[in-house]
C-alpha cells in the first residue's frame, strides 16, 4: 500500500478490537510470538471480497462488534461471527461489500453466534507494522495499541484487483461442537497411556479462560502424568495442546508464547479447525480426536 487515501473514526471500540493481518511468523528465535488472525479463513474472505491482497490488515472483533465513521468513500465487509451490520442504522448485508459515504456510521453488531468477527475495508488499514506485520500482540505489546473510542485507522490506497462482483457469501456458521484433530506430540510419553485414550474418548468444555493466547478446556478427565519433574523451556508451535499441572489440555493459538516448561501432548494443524476453535464460546464442547 504505497499511501493513505482515508481513515475509519472509533465511534465504539466494542470489548476487544484489534487490528490482525496474518501476523509475524519466523521470530519466534527472537522471542516473538506470531499473533495474527485467529479465524484466518475468515480473514482471508474478507479481504477477498474486497480485492485485497490475503495480508491486508482488517480489525478483529471480540462478541459486541464496533463501531466506525468513515472520512471519505470506502467499501468495507464483515465476515467471521453472523451479526447485524447497519450503515447510518439501516440494514445493510452482512458477508457482503458494502459501500460508505463520507461521515457514514457502520455498526457492526453483538455475534449472534460464534466469537469473533472481522472488518476489511478495501486498501486494507494502513497502521504501520512493526516486523513486517501490523498485528496486535497482546502477549508481546507489538503492533498498535487495542481500539479505543476516537481513534483514527489509516485506510491504505486499494490494490490493482477489483471488487468481485457478489452479492453475498455462504459460510458455514460457527459449530455447535468443536473437533479438534489431534496430531501426535513431542510429549505424550509423559503420561499415562490410557490417559491420553480418555483424552480421545471424552468430551471437555471450553473455558471461559480462554483468550487469543490459548483455549483452556474444562470439565473433561485430567491427564496423569507418568513422570514426575518439569521440562526445561522448550519452543511451542501454533495448535500446540499443552497440559499445564491441572491436566487440563490448553490448545496453543495466535498469542502463543514461543516457549513453554509445560509436556505437550499433541498438535492441532493450523486450518479449519483452529479457526473454528476462534468461534468456540466458553461451554461449546470440545472432542479430541484422533488426527495427524
Amino acid at each position: 500500500m504505497s499511501g493513505v487515501v482515508s481513515g475509519l473514526l472509533v465511534v465504539r471500540a466494542g470489548a476487544l478490537t484489534t487490528v490482525q493481518d496474518l501476523g509475524r511468523p519466523g521470530y519466534a528465535h527472537l522471542g516473538v510470538p506470531r499473533s495474527g488472525a485467529l479465524d484466518v479463513g475468515a480473514h482471508v474472505l474478507a479481504n477477498r471480497l474486497l480485492g485485497n491482497p490475503p495480508d491486508a490488515a482488517t480489525l478483529e472483533t471480540t462478541l459486541d462488534g464496533v463501531g466506525l465513521r468513515a472520512s471519505a468513500p470506502v467499501t468495507v465487509v464483515v465476515t467471521g461471527a453472523p451479526c447485524a451490520v447497519r450503515v447510518d442504522g439501516r440494514p445493510v448485508a452482512w458477508g457482503a461489500p458494502v459501500p460508505l459515504r463520507a461521515g457514514a456510521e457502520l455498526e457492526v453488531g453483538a455475534a449472534e453466534s460464534g466469537l469473533r468477527g472481522y472488518v476489511a475495508v478495501r486498501g486494507g488499514f494502513a497502521v504501520a507494522p512493526v516486523l513486517g506485520s501490523r498485528s496486535t500482540d497482546l502477549l508481546s505489546g507489538l503492533g498498535p495499541p487495542v481500539l479505543s473510542a476516537g481513534a483514527l485507522l489509516p485506510v491504505g490506497l486499494p490494490g490493482g484487483d477489483p471488487v468481485p462482483g457478489v452479492d453475498a457469501v455462504g459460510v458455514p456458521g460457527p459449530p455447535a461442537e468443536l473437533v479438534l484433530p489431534l496430531g501426535p506430540g513431542p510429549r505424550a510419553d509423559w503420561f499415562e497411556p490410557d490417559s491420553v485414550a480418555r483424552l480421545l474418548r471424552a468430551p471437555y468444555r471450553v473455558s471461559a479462560r480462554s483468550n487469543r493466547i490459548g483455549l483452556r478446556t474444562e470439565g473433561g478427565p485430567a491427564l496423569v502424568r507418568r513422570r514426575a519433574g518439569e521440562l526445561p523451556s522448550e519452543g511451542m508451535v501454533l495448535g500446540a495442546v499443552q497440559v499445564p499441572p491441572d491436566g487440563l489440555p490448553v490448545v496453543f493459538l495466535a498469542d502463543h508464547p514461543v516457549t513453554g516448561g509445560y509436556p505437550v501432548v499433541g498438535v492441532v494443524a493450523p486450518g479449519p479447525a483452529l479457526d473454528a476453535a476462534a468461534q468456540a464460546r466458553p461451554g461449546v464442547t470440545v472432542r479430541f480426536v484422533r488426527g495427524r
